[in-house]
């Protein structure tokens, strides 16, 4: 990389397969799609109107397995990062 810093693509061998692995540094990144992910922008906060207890029932398996990992990462030593489709 330009500034020197290696990462990887998708880790698989890291809890929840981050989009950014920085092994060296033991720092991930996720980049989190605001509907998928429920940020609290309006993209995140819409929810389709057919099958609403589906879609509800999803976004907060999402939300929960989202802290479930990042809690996991923190106790095996990695620091991570979430930056939201919206700060894109």
């Amino acid at each position: 990389t330009g500034l020197g810093y290696r990462y990887r693509l998708h880790g698989k061998n890291v809890p929840g397969s981050p989009d950014l692995v920085f092994a060296g540094l033991r720092k991930v990144v996720f980049v989190h799609g605001c509907f998928w992910h429920r940020h609290a922008c309006p993209r995140g906060q819409s929810t389709p109107a057919a099958n609403k207890k589906f879609w509800l029932a999803k976004f907060d398996r999402n939300v929960a397995r989202d802290a479930t990992v990042r809690r996991l990462l923190r106790r095996e030593g990695w620091r991570s990062l979430v930056i939201w489709e919206c700060q894109l």
